[in-house]
């Protein structure tokens, strides 16, 4: 999460906060280190039940939200909803066997990533995957030590959990600030590499060219379609969105084809492994799908190998390791109107407004330096996801220009997309990036490079439109009312003088 903090933030933004950052970090690494201890000797001081109710809280603004999100995204938000509601309900029951059964939920949940990271990490090789499987051990060995009861008897479980997450990112925190500390400035926008495009067709989401100026929302845009901030000493700055790029606006595109979609035989249906790792045809052929990436400047990354590598399922092991014998000469497809021509359209398309176009030229210059294609470590999806990385250097905190404070960090720390994109990314590294994967990473640094209302905001703009519309509606019918009225009571008198009339006979 650290890296994708400082990816969308800027080495510029952070470096100027480095000293907050740092001593958050400390702060932070000092009272997860307190809150362990204290969790060892059985006595606890630490306030479970108050962190219990935040859990509550949090799990259902999750799955009360969870519907916002789209394909993996809305998975794991169920689940992170779904598991916050869980731990919290165990917590408040107060007796042994809540904390007995939570202990044994962190106690899975760790033994089932560790020896997921540890078997991809041994069977793929990637580099540095050595230190890869040490993480892996590592969360085996936190299982265990939630599995048996030494020394709480299970009471510590929260406390535990709670003191290693803020050891762990107070730890990142001090890191991050230390790298920042040192980093080169920034390279301005307009100033790509010679000749890899043009400064002239470098443009901003807003259609202007790069600046450093402020940035104002584009003329197409409507008056409801993106929020502004408004500023007594500038400019109104936009720094959220509503709903995905217009037809019109310039953007970058990413294109997926999943395993599904491009396979040209029916298939056999795998839920999970079909939608994230490959299909397999009834004639029991393989399909992994395909990625590329298109900008409105003219660059199209789209990594494909030169001969079609065997994917029959007795060599698909052996290829899946990322090692130099499994290296083969690749090609870099000229455009998608090509591609899609001689195979076929992309499944699905994310399209993102908010880009830094300079950024992504530097590090197309580079990349296509090299067509070396590797299956599991240098494939279309990987090279996709590197290139959308440094699409989206600094892109959020230039939204809010030189203006930007801490509010920008707090809003991106708060956005569940990053959770949701780290999470993504962490399992991608350890075992390969895939079309599926790529497709989840491109939808949630779509929503943290072009910000939307969170999911609260756009529930609540629902219902007042709702009850808005009600009130028309009643407002209609009390219209209405009075000419029914005056009609009953029109007839009741017609009734009364009739009884009147009948009485006096």
């Amino acid at each position: 999460m650290a890296r994708l903090v400082l990816l969308l933030l800027g080495a510029d933004y952070l470096r100027q906060r480095w000293r907050g950052l740092f001593i958050t970090g400390c702060v932070w690494l000092l009272a997860g280190i307190v809150i362990f201890i204290d969790a060892l000797d059985g006595a606890l001081y630490f306030p479970i039940e108050f962190f219990a109710y935040l859990f509550l809280i949090e799990g259902l603004a999750t799955l009360i939200i969870a519907t916002t999100g789209v394909g993996g995204q809305r998975v794991l938000r169920f689940t992170k909803g779904t598991f916050a509601v869980v731990a919290a309900a165990l917590i408040l029951a107060g007796h042994h066997h809540g904390h007995f059964v939570l202990s044994m939920i962190f106690g899975a949940l760790f033994l089932a990533d560790g020896l997921l990271q540890c078997a991809s990490a041994y069977v793929v090789a990637f580099p540095r995957w050595r230190q890869t499987f040490a993480a892996g051990v590592a969360e085996i060995l936190l299982a265990i030590f939630f599995f048996q009861p030494y020394p709480t008897n299970y009471v510590g479980t929260l406390p535990y959990c709670l003191g290693l997450f803020l050891m762990l990112a107070g730890a990142k925190l001090i890191m991050l600030a230390r790298r920042v500390k040192g980093l080169a400035a920034t390279p301005a926008p307009d100033a790509g590499p010679a000749g890899a495009i043009e400064p002239e067709r470098l443009v901003s989401m807003t259609g202007e060219p790069i600046g450093d100026g402020p940035r104002t929302p584009p003329p197409s845009a409507s008056i409801g379609s993106a929020a502004s901030r408004i500023s007594d000493t500038g400019p109104a700055i936009q720094t959220w969105f509503e709903g995905p790029p217009s037809d019109d606006e310039r953007v970058l595109t990413v294109h997926v084809w999943t395993p599904t979609g491009s396979s040209k035989a029916p298939i056999v249906r795998h839920r999970v492994i079909d939608r994230y790792i490959a299909a397999v045809d009834v004639n029991g052929v393989i399909s992994t799908g395909h990625a590329a990436l298109e900008t409105a400047e003219g660059i199209y990354i789209s990594l494909y190998p030169n001969a079609d590598i065997d994917r029959s399922p007795d060599q698909f092991g052996r290829t899946l390791r990322a090692t130099p014998d499994n290296n083969v000469p690749g090609q870099y497809q000229p455009s998608y109107a090509i591609e899609s021509v001689a195979w076929c359209p992309a499944t699905v398309q994310v399209r993102i407004r908010n880009y830094n176009a300079a950024a992504l030229a530097r590090f197309w210059s580079e990349y296509r330096q090299d067509a070396t294609y590797n299956l599991t470590y240098r494939n279309c999806s990987s090279s996709v996801s590197a290139a959308l990385e440094a699409a989206v250097e600094g892109v959020f905190g230039r939204l809010y220009g030189e203006r930007a404070g801490w509010r920008a960090l707090v809003r991106l720390l708060a956005t569940p997309e990053l959770w949701v994109a780290s999470q993504i990314r962490k399992r991608a590294i350890t075992m390969a990036w895939t079309p599926g994967l790529t497709l989840d990473y491109a939808r949630a640094m779509s929503m943290l490079a072009d910000p939307r209302p969170f999911g609260w905001w756009t529930m609540w703009q629902a219902a007042i439109g709702r009850m808005r519309a009600l009130r028309r509606q009643w407002r209609k019918q009390d219209a209405a009312a009075p000419a029914s009225g005056s009609d009953v009571e029109a007839d009741s008198q017609a009734i009364d003088i009739t009884q009147t009339n009948v009485e006096d006979k």
